[in-house]
């Protein structure tokens, strides 16, 4: 879908474009099944489309709402078990995308101080992303449903941050194609491609 629509996107998009679908044979291959091994982690039910937009702060107190999954999946999909570590990448993804949307909204005059907001966003995300992560593993990591091991952890992080990302990026390409750096950015620090030198 990205290598049909490359050609359209504007040049920053494009130079993205070029570079994930430069490498995407090499992670493909990498995440085959037979890749994986064996994965010591329980299914169980999980919410399905958890995002800083399902949580609400409520007098003091966190509320999760629309448990029914993601809308554009089939309800047989939705009602399938599945590591619950997908929704732990849609939040840290959802802190992606509250970052850059914010530097998006503050920059669209085209203000010069681009490149420090970019270093404070970066920073709120980072710090962000970190302490969800670390207070996720305190509270759940002797349930059945999180990998005992640390490597098969990071496996499965980056295995469905790169689900997510895909994803991403085909909703962004079939109904905000300007929105399109958002998730190209975020593949391209998942498979460490340099992103430096792409104009914003």
């Amino acid at each position: 879908r990205l290598d049909a629509a490359r050609r359209e996107l504007p040049e920053p998009a494009r130079l993205l474009a070029d570079r994930v679908l430069a490498v995407r044979a090499d992670w493909a291959t990498r995440y085959e099944p037979q890749a994986l091994g064996a994965l010591d982690v329980m299914k169980t039910r999980y919410h399905g489309d958890y995002h800083l937009g399902q949580v609400l702060v409520v007098k003091n107190d966190v509320m999760i709402i629309d448990f029914e999954g993601e809308p554009a999946r089939p309800l047989a999909a939705r009602r399938d078990k599945h590591c619950p570590l997908r929704d732990v990448v849609g939040m840290v993804r959802s802190f992606n995308y509250a970052a850059q949307a914010a530097l998006r909204q503050v920059t669209a005059d085209g203000a010069s101080r681009r490149t420090m907001l970019a270093s404070l966003v970066s920073d709120w995300e980072q710090r962000s992303r970190a302490a969800f992560l670390a207070g996720y593993a305190e509270t759940a990591q002797d349930s059945p449903g999180y990998p005992a091991s640390p490597d098969q952890m990071a496996l499965l992080l980056t295995l469905f941050t790169l689900e997510k990302a895909c994803y991403e990026l085909r909703y962004e390409l079939d109904n905000r194609p300007d929105w399109v750096t958002i998730p190209l950015s975020g593949l391209c620090e998942l498979l460490l491609l340099p992103t430096k030198d792409v104009p914003r």
